[in-house]
């Protein structure tokens, strides 16, 4: 379903304001950082409150060899101004059977900024244009109404409230569920064939040029 290049590590997207990138095992003391914040955790589904140690070592292990087999997108937000400060995480992983499924987290002390907007825009921009999904899904707890104005401004609709998996609470729970599909994000995009807007494609020139030389 992905191309080659997303599923090495020199696969980076950059925005105004981020790098967007796959996670490195120096991440885990920032991913911690701002995990372990109550005020994030209550926001997500996945992240438990109190966060275990070794938990941000344990998601950058999976999380790149999620990435490596093509199972997900999962890439770290960092300031591309100095100090080039990790602030968050966005991921579309693919599930068998189902449709990709976005989701993100985001240190509170840039909340209210646009960060998680830009960032996952960026990448659900480049999932539509490097493969043929037909939709993206995203769920959302039923009282985060800023993620959900993030995912509307995004051009998702609700569909549904339903129970789902909350491994972050060790039990299920009611989630509401938005999906954009391709149809919508091309009318609301309006992108011709070979751009991906608000985002470039930036694999690292010295490491790509290598890679082209061993092919």
């Amino acid at each position: 379903m992905l191309p080659d290049i997303a599923l090495d590590d020199i696969f980076q997207l950059e925005t105004s304001r981020l790098w967007l990138r796959w996670p490195r095992a120096s991440d885990a003391a920032a991913i911690a950082r701002f995990a372990a914040k109550k005020e994030v955790a209550e926001t997500t589904a996945a992240i438990p409150h109190p966060y275990p140690a070794g938990a941000a070592e344990e998601f950058v292990l999976h999380a790149r060899q999620r990435n490596a087999i093509g199972q997900s997108i999962e890439l770290v937000a960092v300031l591309n101004r100095s100090p080039r400060q990790l602030i968050g995480t966005v991921a579309i992983r693919f599930p068998e059977g189902g449709l990709p499924l976005l989701g993100y987290a985001f240190d509170s002390t840039f909340w209210r900024q646009g960060f998680a907007t830009e960032a996952a825009g960026a990448l659900i921009d480049t999932v539509f244009m490097l493969t043929d999904i037909p939709a993206i899904a995203a769920h959302v707890m039923p009282d985060n109404r800023a993620s959900a104005r993030v995912l509307e401004k995004l051009g998702f609709s609700w569909r549904r409230r339903a129970l789902s998996d909350q491994p972050g609470r060790c039990s299920n729970g009611p989630m509401d569920r938005f999906e954009l599909d391709r149809a919508e994000w091309y009318a609301q995009r309006g992108f011709g064939a070979t751009t991906v807007s608000g985002a470039s494609i930036l694999p690292e020139p010295a490491a790509w040029s290598e890679k082209r030389a061993e092919a």
